[in-house]
């Protein structure tokens, strides 16, 4: 096995992949498992219940406890801070400790601070310096303390879903997600007020059998993160703003809905998020099918596996 130690770290496992490097001040227990190609830069700790798959970058400062799981491809920037157990005291251990996974192709930056028992979503950034208390979801950007996601990584914004909306603006628009259309209704103001409608398999490209609103929604959070196998959804904000993203496996690309003339189609087979409510905020969702919890795909990597991605 061809890999590199470095003379002054103190590495006791014998689990280590091909061309992985390890450098000074390095601690490593006997029954921790690092992959081939990683970089395991001075100053760290991996403990022995610890599993580092390939092409890892490890920067100084770090320390992985029992109970870490990384994925490939993971960037752990310097000093970021892992835990294992949400009460510790001293000389009192668990007889487990809480399981945290870094899944593939995730990025979290330097001094990020990382709550036990969580899951960090692939291909998922972590801003450095963000206290990162419960589970993030794949491709999500999160900030601050506690930490809150800004936006998803590789997500194209650069198509707005509203403009002026006059009646000769009403119409249909292609995006860049495979099915996923913008619709613009008419909206008529006069001194009475003001009114937008639309028609169920016409302007609304499908009969609805169910709807269903959200609203209240706590400070930013995010819903939605599903797909359907078979339901067709169509979303208007009908007060305040969201923003949607919409993702078919190969592209991605997120919506304001910010008017209750304007709405967004979402067919089946096409993963939804829906974040960034203002405390305002009423969505309206219409949905083609009734209620089946098998119609829902809630895992990406499963949506990713089924559209062949």
């Amino acid at each position: 096995m061809s890999y590199f130690i470095h003379p002054l770290a103190d590495v006791q496992t014998t689990e280590i992949g091909e061309s992985t490097r390890i450098w000074q001040f390095v601690v490593a227990l006997p029954e921790a498992r690092i992959g081939a190609d990683v970089n395991i830069c001075s100053h760290c700790l991996i403990e022995n219940d610890v599993i580092i798959g390939d092409r890892v970058t490890v920067k100084s400062g770090v320390q992985l406890w029992d109970g870490l799981r990384v994925g490939n491809d993971v960037f752990i920037g310097p000093n970021a801070s892992f835990t294992n157990d949400r009460f510790p005291r001293s000389r009192q251990h668990p007889g487990k400790f809480l399981e945290t996974t870094i899944q593939d192709s995730v990025s979290i930056g330097a001094g990020a601070v990382i709550l036990p028992g969580i899951t960090i979503g692939a291909k998922a950034m972590v801003a450095a310096g963000a206290v990162v208390t419960r589970s993030v979801p794949p491709n999500a950007i999160v900030v601050g303390n506690p930490a809150k996601i800004i936006g998803y990584v590789d997500t194209d914004r650069s198509t707005p879903v509203a403009g002026p909306t006059a009646e000769h603006n009403v119409g249909v628009t292609e995006t860049n997600v495979h099915g996923v259309t913008v619709h613009r209704f008419p909206r008529i103001a006069d001194i009475r007020g003001s009114l937008t409608v639309g028609e169920f398999e016409r302007t609304i490209p499908f009969s609805v059998k169910r709807y269903f609103m959200v609203f209240d929604v706590p400070s930013l959070e995010t819903r939605g993160e599903h797909a359907h196998r078979e339901c067709h959804q169509f979303l208007i904000c009908v007060r305040g703003s969201c923003a949607v993203v919409a993702d078919d496996g190969a592209n991605r690309q997120e919506f304001m809905l910010d008017r209750p003339e304007v709405g967004i189609h979402l067919p089946p087979m096409v993963w939804g998020i829906q974040y960034k409510y203002s405390p305002d905020a009423v969505l309206m969702v219409f949905a083609s099918h009734f209620y089946d919890s098998d119609d829902y795909i809630r895992d990406y990597s499963e949506f990713l596996t089924l559209v062949g991605a």
